[in-house]
């Protein structure tokens, strides 16, 4: 069941489930569902109520996700474009070349060697995938270490083209990342590994889970603005 309350200028849309519990319980998903669960026969206007109290929560928490969703500028791949990586800008230099292809960056250049200009994407887009699955271990390796004081560590990290998210942890303990973030700063992937591991231990953006956010990264919200900024 849905329902609709508002709340100054905005409208809440919730679901509604019935399931066996004692009392009433609200989260807000990475996926901007708003999720109301109840006890059997508790009536509308009571979860209403409930709904409206938790109501400034609620909105920050879809803020939250909202603004933690990648954004996405079209690019073309041909030299002079600006591309990022580990938080620099370089300009992106496409070389036509009969000998080997590949990237390499020196300078304030990324240099795309092909045979055909049309393939530089592919080569490069390639090019973050490998890099970004080398970083990402490097740095994951000391921030899994210390969060084995509170919890034991994610089962495996692995990347994946995620069009609305940079990281996510699954039930069976996988942190997953998006290649592109390989274009932040290193704290900011800091910051997006720590969040995650975070979830291994709280599933949901609870108090608890943002003081032990806090605690492994008590600047985390200069790094998610800057992410935010970064990559729009």
């Amino acid at each position: 069941m849905t329902d609709v309350i508002a709340f100054g200028s905005k409208q809440i849309t919730y679901e509604i489930k019935y399931v066996d519990r004692k009392s009433l319980g609200i989260t807000v998903t990475p996926e901007m569902q708003v999720i109301v669960k109840v006890p059997p026969e508790t009536s509308l206007a009571l979860i209403r109520e409930k709904v409206h109290k938790r109501a400034p929560w609620i909105i920050k928490q879809l803020s939250y996700f909202l603004s933690f969703h990648p954004r996405r500028t079209e690019r073309t791949y041909v030299s002079g474009e600006t591309h990022l990586y580990m938080g620099r800008q370089y300009l992106l230099k496409v070389i036509l070349s009969e000998g080997q292809q590949g990237v390499k960056y020196r300078g304030r250049y990324i240099e795309v060697h092909t045979k055909e200009k049309a393939k530089a994407k592919d080569l490069l887009l390639a090019w973050y995938r490998e890099r970004a699955d080398h970083k990402f271990k490097e740095i994951a390796a000391p921030l899994i270490q210390r969060f084995k004081s509170f919890h034991e560590g994610p089962s495996a990290i692995q990347l994946r083209e995620m069009p609305s998210r940079w990281g996510s942890c699954t039930p069976k303990g996988k942190i997953i990342l998006n290649p592109e973030l390989i274009m932040a700063p290193k704290r900011c992937i800091e910051y997006v590994i720590i969040h995650e591991l975070c979830h291994l231990l709280h599933p949901h953006h609870n108090q608890a889970f943002f003081e032990l956010q806090t605690l492994l990264l008590p600047d985390w919200e200069k790094w998610k603005l800057r992410l935010e900024q970064l990559l729009a």
